[in-house]
This record gives C-alpha cells, structure tokens and sequence, in this order.
C-alpha cells in the first residue's frame, strides 16, 4: 500500500516535468526556425556603404599645388559644398608646391577609382604622362583656372584671364598712369601669366606706353618679388605703374614702398581681390584688383565634373549646363594646349575700385563691410 502510494506520487510529479520539457523543446525548435529564417534573407542596410546606391554614387578628385593662398582654400570649400550637394564623394589631395609630388597624387586617385579629377597645376607642362595614364582608366580631367599644356585634358575652366590684363591696362590708362611701367608676375610656367601679358599688350599697343621690365616670381615665392620691389625702388628709376600676376605679389611690393619709399604712391593692381588687396585699396595704397567670379567658378566647375563623371561627353556636359553658364556672362570656345584644341569655358573678371568695391565685393557677399573696412581709422 505505501509503495502503490509512493509510485503515485512520483507519476504525478513527473508529469509537470514532461509538459515544461515538451515546451522548452517547443521553443528551442521555434528559435532555430525564426534564426534560419533572419539569415536567409538578405539583411537590411546597416550604412550607406551597403547600399546599392552607394555602390554606384560617384567620386570626383580635386589635385591643387598649394592651399597656402586665401583665395585657393576659398574655391576648395565651395567645390567641396556643391560637389557633395550633387550626391558625390570627393577626394582632395594637395601636393605641397610639388609638381613631383602631384603627379604621385594624381597616380593615387586613379587608384581610388575616381571618375573625375579637377586639377590646379603646379607647372603647366608637368602631367602629360600622368594624366594620359587618367585618361586610359576613361578619367575625365577638368584643368581648373590654369591650363595644362600638351595633355589629353577634358576640358579648362577658368577666368578670362587675358581679359583680366585687359581691364589691368585699361584701368591704368584712364588714371593716366604715366608711360612707364613694370610687370611683376607670377611664375612663367604659369600659362595664366602670358595671357595676362597678351592681355596688356593688346591694350598698350600704338600707345605711348612702354613695359621696361617684367618679373617673374618664381613659385609665387612673395620674399622673391619683395626683394626685387627694393631693389627697383632703390634703384633710381622708379616706374610710373606696377602691374602685379595676384594681390599677394601686389601685397608685397605695398610692403617694399612703405619700407624704401613711403611718402609716395606708386600706382598698382593685383587680381583675386583678397582681402588685404580690398583693405589696401580703401586705404588708398592700392589703385584696383580685378575681381574674379570665385564662388561662380568653383560651383561651375563642380558641375561639369559630376556631369563627366556620369559618363556624359563634354558636349553633352556644356549643352546640360547652357543655362547656369549664361547666367554669369560666360564664354564656351577652344584653346589649344598643344596636345588639341581643348573646350575652355572662361567667366568674366571685373574692375574694383575704391568706388565701386562695396557694390561688387561687399552686395555679393564675397567679403564683409566689416572686414574690408576694419583698418580704416
């Protein structure tokens, strides 16, 4: 009786046991399903690395020679802005003042895989292996504000930069700068300097002016065109007008006259109209810069190299983007680099005056009222 009785008691006990096992079983055999189910479809999205979009989305290059100028740091950032705005990616090398050293960073981008590269050239001679290399890999390379001589480039987009010796020239005759004046210019490797020159010339010619001298600033080394503004100043022979390749070079020969001959003004121009050029102009110490349409050309720039970089052909690309360029007064022709004639879209540069300069710089917003105006007393 008592052994019938404990038997009963372990049946009845082994009961609950059972019904938790089977349900634990039930739950494990549920888990492994629902698991096997995750893992055979394909999973969601964790970044946009993964996606198929990403797969696809474009990457421009951009290769400059030197950020160290104000205005080269200025036409990187709106690159950069209307390239990423256009669903791009961007890789920016800088080579230091390097032509060495650009073309190995023009081999690393090609590595990278980008569809287009925009270039400022540190020599303008110095890439035709390189970029015949970028072209193989059907890499669309935009020359940017300086032209890339005998080399298979896409296309060049800069200022109209013989224009800008044009506007120089003219300037100076309608201050009645005298007959007499010096060039002091940038690097002679940089193409932008002999159309400057072609610009001046084209205006002086037939007149009663003479170019005595022109310097080249070789690297845009600023100590280098300094000196020679002393050595001019102290030479006996001081020029009726001083037409400088940038306001930096202008800059430094300001520094020369406050040093050697400071209570005389000597008529000068720049182009960039940086800032110092603009605060050195409303204080008198520098006659007008020739302001370039920066923010326009960036933009521009970026555009067309999206465009190429979807695989449209230059054609298609200045026919896609014929109204943007309208908008701003610019030119769609050819120049040849030696290699072919090359499409070229220049905008137009303007005159800034101590007269005109709140209308042109400070309403476009290219600089402040405060910070041109800060060092007038």
């Amino acid at each position: 009786m008592e052994q019938k009785n404990f038997k009963g008691l372990a049946e009845t006990a082994a009961k609950p046991t059972a019904i938790l096992l089977a349900v634990l079983s039930v739950l494990l055999i549920l888990t492994l399903l629902f698991g096997i189910s995750r893992l055979s479809k394909p999973s969601s999205p964790r970044s946009p690395q993964n996606s198929p979009d990403a797969a696809a989305k474009l990457c421009i290059g951009f290769s400059i020679d030197t950020l160290a100028l104000e205005r080269w740091q200025r036409d990187l950032d709106i690159f950069m802005d209307t390239v990423k705005k256009l669903g791009a990616d961007i890789i920016v090398q800088n080579a230091g003042d390097s032509a060495e050293e650009q073309n190995k960073q023009l081999l690393y981008l090609m590595e990278r895989k980008v569809q287009a590269v925009v270039i400022v050239a540190k020599k303008k001679d110095s890439l035709t292996e390189t970029i015949q290399k970028l072209r193989a890999k059907n890499i669309a390379v935009i020359a940017y504000d300086r032209l890339i001589s005998n080399a298979d480039i896409s296309m060049y987009i800069s200022v109209n930069t013989e224009k800008v010796g044009e506007l120089m020239a003219k300037q100076l005759l309608a201050q009645k700068c005298g007959h007499n004046w010096i060039c002091m210019l940038g690097p002679e490797d940089d193409y932008n300097m002999t159309l400057i020159q072609n610009g001046v010339q084209k205006v002086i010619q037939n007149r009663a002016v003479r170019i005595t001298e022109t310097f080249h600033t070789d690297g845009w080394n600023y100590d280098l065109s300094y000196q020679k503004a002393v050595n001019i100043l102290t030479g006996g022979t001081i020029p009726d007008a001083i037409i400088c390749g940038n306001d930096a070079v202008a800059g430094s020969v300001i520094q020369a006259i406050a040093d050697y001959y400071p209570d005389h003004h000597i008529p000068l121009c720049g182009q960039d109209a940086d800032i110092s050029a603009c605060q050195y102009i409303v204080r008198g110490q520098q006659d007008f810069t020739i302001y370039k349409p920066i923010t326009r050309l960036a933009e521009l720039a970026a555009m067309y190299a999206v465009e190429l970089a979807k695989g449209k052909t230059v054609m298609q690309t200045l026919q896609n983007l014929q109204a943007a360029v309208s908008a701003v007064g610019t030119e769609a022709e050819t120049i040849n680099n030696g290699y072919a004639d090359i499409p070229a879209v220049w905008l137009d540069p303007q005159v800034v005056t101590k007269d005109n300069i709140d209308d042109v710089i400070i309403k476009s917003g290219f600089h402040t009222h405060g910070e041109i105006y800060r060092t007038v007393q």
